[in-house]
Parts: C-alpha cells; structure tokens; sequence
C-alpha cells in the first residue's frame, strides 16, 4: 500500500476519524493495542482503539471521557464511546515508559503509533486466544527483511 493509500485507509476508519474527533494532544499520545498493526497494513480490522496519553492528552481525557479502572493493569482509564475508545496513562507490562512509548512512536497519516515491537512484547506477555493470531504476524513482520514497502517495524 502506497503511503498515500495508507494515510487514507487509516483516516478513513470509523474508530480513528472518533479518535481524532475526541482532538487529543497529537504530541502527547500513541495508539497501542492492535491499532499499530493496522496503520502497517497488518491487520484490517479494529474493534476497538486503546492510546496510551500523557500531559494535557490525558488530562483532556479525563475530562472528557468515562473514567474507570483498567482490567488488566489496574490503572485508572478513559473511556469512550462504551468503551471502543479507551485512554491510559500507563501501559501493562510497564517495561516502557509512557513518554518513550509516545516520543519512539512511528507516526502514520499524522497520528502516533507505538512501535511494532512494544505492541509484541505486550501480546506476548499476555498471550490471550486473541492474541495468538497477531503474535504470529507480528514475529513475521518483524523478522522480514526490510524492502520498499515493508512496514516500518523498528
């Protein structure tokens, strides 16, 4: 997929064109989760958006969404749109700070990604049944050598 296509293609999803309307600090936040994965063409689909924030992103999510406790790590969580969106400070395993999570993301279609790696490192330590499927895709990706069109997957 050319970058242009790829810009458009992220855009143009439902829970990213929500996530750009909640106007978020685009310096002070990254997508985690699967979201990653579909920015590098990885993954087509999303049932949901997680973002790890800092600073005046979180602040705002906080005060604009649904605030509750995170079922995995325990940390406090911005929801949005019943949960299809949802803002964290802090991210589980905490091996990475949440600066380097945002400052190291890949940034795609003007929005901050976090590293392909990390988004492994997570599935891994968790290894949900759903997981499974991406930490295959993940280990591949990141294994192949690098050519024109790859995913940048440092």
């Amino acid at each position: 997929m050319s970058d242009a296509a790829k810009q458009t293609h992220i855009r143009a999803h439902p829970l990213v064109q929500r996530l750009l309307s909640l106007e978020l600090d685009p310096d002070h936040c990254a997508v985690f989760g699967s979201g990653p994965m579909l920015a590098h063409g990885l993954r087509r689909s999303l049932g949901d958006l997680d973002i790890v924030a800092r600073g005046p992103a979180w602040q705002k999510a906080c005060g604009d969404g649904d605030l509750g406790v995170s079922k995995i790590g325990g940390d406090p969580v911005a929801a949005f749109w019943g949960g299809r969106i949802e803002v964290f400070s802090v991210w589980f395993p905490p091996d990475v700070s949440t600066d380097d999570l945002i400052d190291e993301a890949d940034v795609v279609a003007g929005i901050r990604f976090v590293r392909l790696r990390h988004v492994l490192a997570y599935k891994r330590r968790l290894r949900r049944p759903k997981d499974v499927p991406d930490i295959t895709v993940l280990e591949q990706a990141l294994s192949a050598p690098a050519h024109a069109g790859s995913p940048q997957v440092a």
